[in-house]
């Protein structure tokens, strides 16, 4: 489409000035932008990951640095990773690491208040909603350093034989009044590192990170291997590029890029079900994580299918406006002859730009992305109005879909989750969701997508375009299987989660926490329907009566548990015992989350303030555990290899992921200002 293109490269030509000269926000120290307090400095940050038996563990470790004369208050922010739950936050005093314990977040911040007023040590961690974990630490001393570790734990899920884990350091860009507040700090100056420890039973072909080549990547031994990012100068390009040294009180890395980790797994591998348990007392509670890898059994579908595109053109959206146009315009080229489209833009208010469903010929694709190329982001998002017109004149005798583009940071008209989940209830169309940015609304676009049958999925600037382009289309080219129920026979079992597990579409893994009692023998069986049809699998394998190498699968199911929770509270409102349940569970298990914070203070002072050290013993048996999987072998976790719960291999990209059609649509993705610098070099 040779007028998309032109119209594209004068599009990014008009733009490419004003976003170089835009700052681009990161993970950092804030200060106040309208005061005398000088800002402090990032020493060091330095990131261990271990990806091992379907978890990824991430400890951050930083040292602020006070230059000044005076003590002073550091306040670290950084984006909340996806599904991720702090387990450790250890602050060092005088020398000696003390770990953190989890209390009532309005509690938690009046103690730490307390102990600033009196000039005693302390160090908290709170979570601002979806969006940023905030960690503050007073006082830095001046001219002295402090040292704190923070370390998170979330599932990794492999999607199409593709595993990805970001460590996410972009600021989205969405909270215009914070960001017009603060000023970020986010220069490392002395010693930056990022060290990745995978090791899997699953043989892997490769490694990617594809805004980091400078990676290096090696295999360590036949099941682990190894990724690592040291110091990057933050000069010229040409003294990156040759390697250059940094000098005394230079910058030696910006928090300001995800850095994005692929690994692809090898061809023809078997579908398969794990099973990954913790239980210390043969008579007491266990507690497992069961992943389900489907085989690759979900038909192709073919027809005529009515599109509706649903654009976020608000002021957020300034930076990646261009990229979207150009992945509408790719998308709608791909539709097949059969196929109509709509296109809706919103930002505090939404309006249609065809007028009713029009078929999808090259005539009216060039004619409607000019229209969308004469639009410039600005408003609020009312995200609500969007969905609504997206929504109006379906036509009940075609198989429709809905692909809303947004940051989901919905801020006009109706904005409460009730509201989104009550409208896609009364039409019976799936939405497909791609979530821009760090800081995008998350809980509120997933939970969308959940309720319609359709999928999220997660977008980083640093993301593989095509990787993604692909992943993709494999979903919406193929049957889905809906109405999942997960059923345990055989063994006690009790609190699942998820609790509403709804769909699952080509080459995503299904993972189920709950708890059980006993064991022994027990029959798994999956229910579903595939195009109206009943389908159904199963399998039969042991729950072990003790087994204690992975204790953190004791925080992942609180977290999953706590997701649910907060999903039910959100659907029907406020709620004062499902309130007090997510912040028991928080407690118990020292999870940070919207109602609880985690505080470290001079050891005295947990006991003269009651605070019970249950965080503490949780960390040292989390901590003893991960030293003594790092000595021993890599195990398979796989339990159905006696009675396959499927018959065939696993899906990749290499059998029969099928053409990439309209879903070229993913280039819709916020690509990096250089990127539009090169379409304007093209032009």
């Amino acid at each position: 489409m040779k007028t998309l293109r032109m119209l594209v490269c004068g599009f990014a030509t008009a733009i490419t000035l004003s976003l170089i000269s835009q700052v681009a926000f990161a993970a950092g120290l804030l200060a106040p932008a309208n005061s005398d307090l000088p800002p402090l400095d990032i020493r060091e940050h330095h990131v261990e990951v271990v990806i091992e038996d379907g978890y990824a563990i991430t400890t951050v470790l930083q040292v602020f640095d006070n230059p000044h004369d005076q003590d002073l208050e550091a306040v670290y922010s950084f984006p909340v990773p996806e599904k991720a739950a702090v387990g450790e936050f250890t602050f060092w005093i005088d020398g000696e690491a003390v770990t953190g314990e989890v209390l009532e977040k309005q509690r938690a911040r009046e103690i730490y208040e307390e102990e600033k007023q009196a000039g005693r040590d302390a160090a908290l961690t709170e979570q601002d909603s979806y969006r940023t974990f905030d960690i503050a630490v007073h006082p830095v001393r001046a001219r002295q350093d402090a040292t704190v570790r923070l370390t998170y734990i979330q599932p990794v899920h492999v999607d199409t034989s593709i595993g990805r884990y970001v460590y996410p350091l972009e600021d989205g860009g969405v909270d215009e009044e914070r960001l017009s507040f603060w000023t970020y700090n986010d220069a490392v100056t002395e010693s930056f590192s990022f060290r990745l420890i995978f090791r899997s039973s699953w043989p892997v072909d490769e490694f990617r990170l594809p805004q980091h080549p400078q990676a290096h990547i090696v295999q360590t031994a036949e099941n682990e291997w190894q990724v690592e990012l040291l110091n990057e100068t933050a000069g010229s390009q040409e003294d990156r590029e040759e390697g250059a040294e940094p000098t005394s009180g230079s910058i030696v890395h910006r928090l300001d890029q995800d850095i994005v980790v692929y690994w692809r797994q090898a061809q023809g591998l078997p579908a398969s079900v794990e099973l990954l348990a913790y239980k210390e007392d043969p008579q007491g509670r266990g507690t497992f994580m069961m992943t389900i890898t489907p085989g690759d059994d979900l038909a192709p579908i073919s027809g005529g299918r009515d599109w509706i595109f649903v654009l976020d053109y608000s002021g957020s959206m300034e930076g990646k406006y261009a990229s979207l146009v150009e992945g509408v315009g790719r998308g709608l080229e791909r539709l097949n002859p059969d196929d109509r489209f709509r296109i809706v833009l919103f930002n505090n208010r939404a309006r249609e730009i065809t007028s009713g469903f029009v078929a999808a010929t090259p005539e009216n694709v060039d004619h409607y992305m000019e229209a969308l190329l004469s639009e410039h982001p600005d408003n609020g998002t009312n995200l609500y109005a969007g969905l609504k017109r997206g929504l109006d004149a379906l036509d009940a005798d075609r198989s429709s879909a809905l692909v809303l583009v947004t940051d989901g940071v919905a801020n006009v008209g109706y904005t409460e989750r009730r509201d989104f989940l009550d409208l896609l209830e009364q039409h019976d169309v799936r939405l497909f969701t791609f979530i821009m940015g760090n800081s995008a609304n998350r809980p509120l676009l997933e939970g969308m997508a959940h309720v319609s049958n359709g999928f999220a999925m997660n977008i980083s600037n640093g993301d593989d375009i095509a990787g993604k382009l692909m992943e993709a289309a494999s979903k919406v080219s193929h049957q889905a299987f809906h109405d999942i129920d997960v059923r345990i026979m055989g063994v006690k079992t009790a609190d699942l989660t998820p609790e509403r597990i709804g769909s699952l579409y080509r080459g995503q893994q299904l993972i189920v926490f709950g708890h059980y009692w006993g064991s022994g023998q027990a029959r798994v069986i999956v229910d579903g329907r595939v195009s109206g049809e009943g389908r159904s699998y199963s399998t039969e394998f042991v729950f072990p009566e003790t087994v204690t190498r992975n204790p953190e699968v004791e925080r992942l199911w609180a977290f999953a548990k706590i997701e649910d929770l907060q999903n039910r509270l959100d659907y029907f409102g406020e709620g004062a015992d499902l309130e007090q349940a997510i912040t028991d569970l928080a407690v118990e298990h020292g999870l940070v989350t919207e109602y609880t914070s985690m505080i470290v203070l001079q050891k005295d002072r947990y006991d003269a303030l009651g605070i019970k050290r249950l965080n503490e013993k949780r960390v040292e048996k989390e901590q003893l555990a991960r030293q003594q999987r790092a000595v021993q072998a890599v195990r398979s976790n796989r339990v159905d290899q006696g009675q396959p719960m499927y018959g065939n291999q696993r899906p990749s990209h290499n059998n029969g992921g099928g053409a990439l059609g309209p879903w070229l649509v993913l280039l819709l993705l916020p690509l990096l200002v250089r990127r539009l610098v090169a379409d304007r070099s093209a032009c």
